[in-house]
């Protein structure tokens, strides 16, 4: 049996460039995984199967599809015909938030099955696949640190980050259906940006300087505080509790704070859970 751990991730920038000719969006952006993570394990099977043991899940269909799409992908793709039996054990990172939900797991499965099936696939070759599954899956099968490129599927690792704490809220708002395309589509021209502050953050990196929150950069900031009915009053609680500044986690609505080390955020931790709020004290990884 191979027991996985599909981790969530943030945009530390997230900068739309533009609209392309296929309907796409090109971006430039720097990833970053952190610890909330899905719990997987795979072990042989005669067939394919997919299931969902975690209890707290209401809707196992919309965890286990993308899954066995993923899983059905590799055998189409090497022609392997074995079979897995998939568990999805626990889930740990906030469904429809901003954080990776949608596509950790089923990279981590295109990454779980090649070991269990000992095929022989780089990770190029994997995260060309899961470039198929979505536009930010290729970014999972190696995770870390890096920055992505094109609609999001073209990676380029960064060296990692030192352990950087983080504060998360979930806030607890009507969820919006196709949250990322309707996004994409609200924003104008005079949205776009130019790629600038993903390139100094990424300088920024590889001259190994610390994280520091002024180079955080999200397009969508400028039309989510809207678009999500009552986030700015999540916002505005998140500063009150002492955040020195809060952000927005990729598409949202989930909102993000860097702390100066575990003390810091547990401190603010336990400062928006006395509010009622949905929070987690997270780290990179």
């Amino acid at each position: 049996m191979i027991t996985l751990s599909a981790l969530a991730k943030i945009n530390l920038t997230l900068e739309v460039l533009g609209r392309r000719d296929d309907g796409y969006h090109e971006i430039a952006s720097i990833l970053q995984t952190i610890a909330l993570a899905d719990e997987l394990s795979l072990e042989p099977a005669a067939a394919m199967e997919v299931v969902c043991t975690d209890p707290a899940v209401d809707r196992p269909d919309l965890i286990t599809e993308p899954i066995l799409r993923a899983a059905e992908l590799l055998r189409e793709r090497t022609g392997c015909a074995q079979g897995a039996r998939i568990r999805f054990e626990r889930m740990g990172i906030p469904r429809g938030a901003g954080l990776g939900s949608s596509s950790a797991a089923p990279a981590a499965v295109l990454r779980g099955l090649r070991d269990l099936w000992k095929l022989t696939l780089s990770e190029s070759e994997l995260e060309e696949m899961a470039a198929s599954l979505g536009s930010d899956t290729p970014f999972f099968i190696r995770g870390g640190t890096a920055v992505a490129g094109g609609r999001g599927e073209r990676i380029t690792p960064l060296k990692p980050l030192p352990t950087v704490w983080l504060v998360i809220i979930v806030p607890t708002i009507e969820s919006v259906l196709q949250k990322t395309a309707r996004l994409y589509r609200a924003l104008t021209r005079a949205h776009y940006a130019s790629g600038a502050a993903t390139a100094r953050l990424a300088r920024e990196l590889r001259a190994g300087r610390p994280l520091r929150a002024e180079f955080l950069y999200n397009t969508f900031e400028e039309i989510a505080f809207d678009f999500f009915s009552g986030l700015e009053a999540y916002r505005e609680k998140f500063l009150a509790a002492g955040a020195p500044s809060v952000h927005l986690a990729g598409s949202g609505p989930a909102l993000f704070a860097l702390v100066g080390d575990i003390s810091e955020g547990e401190l603010l931790y336990r400062r928006l859970r006395d509010m009622g709020l949905r929070v987690y004290l997270t780290h990179t990884v």
